[in-house]
């Protein structure tokens, strides 16, 4: 007779009034004095945000691949439609770093406008997302900051090897074949 509690879950979750002698006496008693495991409930409960998770993040990584995989293929284009102009330049005594910068500048003007764009969206679904628990907190600016500055990294890095593949070929031989 008394009340045991399972040794894989904390002490206080009973899990069972075997030979306590109320079973059968009232007929309530099941329905008021149930047992559950609280962490179940709770992995239960957020089941579906755990799954939404995974799915996320496994679409992020796809989505940021393919941007990429673009970037890459648009660098690579660009480089090659102005390779006349880059040797022009560079035989009337460009520096690298200025045509660099001059090869970069087109793509960081659409990256920070796709990011002023998707900023008050993402804010929004954010915080209609986080009104959902129980558990408030609010979306900081910061985050949004630090995407900002992620993706321009990323574009930089994608961009830059195509731009500097092309700034250091010879001038002479985009110059021989216009």
């Amino acid at each position: 007779m008394g009340i045991t509690a399972a040794s894989s879950i904390p002490t206080h979750t009973v899990t069972s009034t075997s030979g306590v002698g109320w079973e059968g006496k009232d007929p309530e008693f099941d329905v008021l004095f149930t047992q559950f495991n609280v962490d179940y409930d709770y992995f239960e409960t957020y089941q579906m945000e755990l799954t939404q998770g995974r799915a996320f993040r496994y679409f992020m990584f796809l989505a940021i691949f393919i941007s990429c995989l673009g970037l890459f293929g648009l660098a690579s284009f660009v480089a090659e439609q102005r390779t006349l102009e880059i040797g022009i330049r560079k035989v009337l005594g460009a520096s690298v770093p200025g045509i660099f910068v001059m090869l970069l500048k087109d793509f960081v003007k659409w990256v920070l406008l796709a990011s002023a764009i998707s900023w008050p969206l993402a804010y929004f679904v954010m915080d209609r997302w986080l009104q959902n628990f129980a558990y408030r907190t609010d979306v900081a600016l910061c985050v949004f900051l630090v995407s900002g500055i992620l993706g321009l990294a990323v574009a930089v890095a994608t961009v830059s090897y195509q731009s500097l593949r092309a700034l250091v070929a010879n001038p002479a031989d985009s110059l021989r074949y216009e």
